[in-house]
């Protein structure tokens, strides 16, 4: 009995893997399958101009973000276009009726099954070949031929395996929903995201209406690559004009604000950093960054003190991108130094003022890709002065936009506050 068992495994695992002979690359062709659109602009702009026949997308987010809501309303745009397959097996179907209903989606040819068996689900999506298919989520399948629950890591990996390999036999690009652990990174190993083709994250701040879905990997498109979208009663809605909402909520009378021009995959963004500078009355000064990276916030007050000589070892300094975005890219480094200075002499940094650049060791300012883009986003939305990397100063003028070029950080300083 075991044996057959065992037998039996081995067959399933081994289809798939033989038959075409290996090919000469140059015999391969440069056109391939075209790509099939969600109806969803932020989406397709995640994934790189919309879905890869044959790729298998990996979301994750925190419970409750709108993983299910987003991937229902996309399956059932494109349900008018294409067949499409929404797999649940954490929710009946009348629970996804209900949420239909209340999204306004009911009426939609878009086909739904409740099925927690991965071998199950694939001889369903045989027999109905559906060209987008999503399964919600990953950790509730599991396979016959295994013994341990589901979302253990055998199973996980097993049934993300099967249904790997089915999607790429059968040209179905397939969405799994991830859980994601305390840490806020997806459940299970990490071989996972090494065998999918794209991993996006749901990312939101507590509290706030917007939601951002951030392409941590692409095979097909831009990494980092990110869409903004805004939770509704009537589910999710796209923002094609983030810039405009991150700023939106800004007053004329905070110091320690500061907004800069971030790269985030292909598009300029603005956004407004600030600071909090407060006297320390413990033994060790706190460094707080949301949406920052905490360890270079130190490095930067420390080149602060050196070549500014404004030294702040006996504050606390709290920094936080508004809206809930993470910036990673080093043009953040001039922002978030003059949003802390700002708060530290409580000083207001003019409403018409924009800046990016990196701040090396030495106190030099370095430039950034992407400079004119980043100017011409800013131009765009009205505001007068840029102070800029030397290096990123455009040779003509943008919009009216006064470029101010620094090469060194007490520059940008004397600059910014005179």
């Amino acid at each position: 009995m075991l044996e057959s068992s065992e037998h039996q495994r081995r067959d399933r695992r081994a289809q798939g893997y033989a038959g075409e002979a290996p090919r000469l690359l140059t015999d391969i062709g440069e056109s391939g399958p075209a790509r099939i659109g969600t109806r969803v602009g932020e989406m397709d702009r995640v994934l790189g101009g919309g879905l890869v026949p044959g790729s298998v997308t990996l979301l994750g987010g925190d419970p409750g973000i709108g993983k299910s809501t987003l991937l229902l309303q996309v399956g059932a745009d494109m349900a008018a276009d294409v067949p499409v397959l929404y797999v649940t097996g954490e929710e009946s179907l009348q629970q996804v009726g209900l949420r239909a209903r209340r999204l306004g989606f009911d009426k939609s040819s878009l086909q739904v099954l409740s099925e927690t068996c991965v071998e199950s689900l694939l001889q369903q999506a045989t027999e109905s070949m559906p060209s987008m298919m999503v399964v919600d989520s990953i950790q509730t399948m599991f396979s016959e031929g295994l013994d341990s629950a589901p979302g253990a890591v055998g199973q996980l990996r097993e049934c993300t395996a099967q249904i790997v390999r089915f999607a790429k036999q059968k040209g179905v690009s397939a969405f799994l929903v991830g859980h994601v652990t305390k840490e806020g990174v997806i459940a299970g190993p990490r071989v996972l995201e090494h065998m999918v083709d794209t991993v996006l994250y749901f990312e939101s701040d507590p509290g706030s209406r917007l939601r951002v879905i951030r392409a941590v990997k692409n095979r097909f498109g831009a990494a980092n690559e990110i869409g903004v979208f805004a939770m509704t009663e009537d589910g999710l809605r796209e923002v094609k004009n983030p810039s405009a909402i991150f700023l939106s909520g800004r007053t004329d009378s905070v110091p320690g604000s500061v907004v800069m021009v971030a790269r985030e995959g292909s598009r300029p963004l603005m956004l407004e950093v600030q600071a909090l500078v407060d006297g320390s009355y413990g033994g060790n000064p706190r460094r707080v960054a949301v949406g920052l990276d905490a360890s270079r916030l130190a490095l930067l007050l420390a080149v602060l003190h050196r070549h500014v000589g404004v030294a702040m070892y006996d504050q606390d300094v709290f920094v936080n991108v508004v809206g809930g975005v993470r910036v990673l890219e080093t043009a953040a480094d001039l922002p978030i130094i003059l949003a802390a200075l700002a708060s530290l002499r409580d000083r207001l940094v003019p409403r018409d003022i924009v800046t990016f650049g990196e701040v090396g060791l030495a106190g030099e300012i370095r430039p950034v890709p992407f400079g004119e883009e980043r100017l011409r986003e800013a131009a765009k939305h009205g505001f007068k002065r840029a102070v800029v990397p030397a290096a990123n100063a455009p040779k003509a003028n943008i919009g009216g936009l006064e470029i101010v070029a620094v090469d060194r950080l007490a520059e940008a300083v004397s600059e910014v506050f005179g």
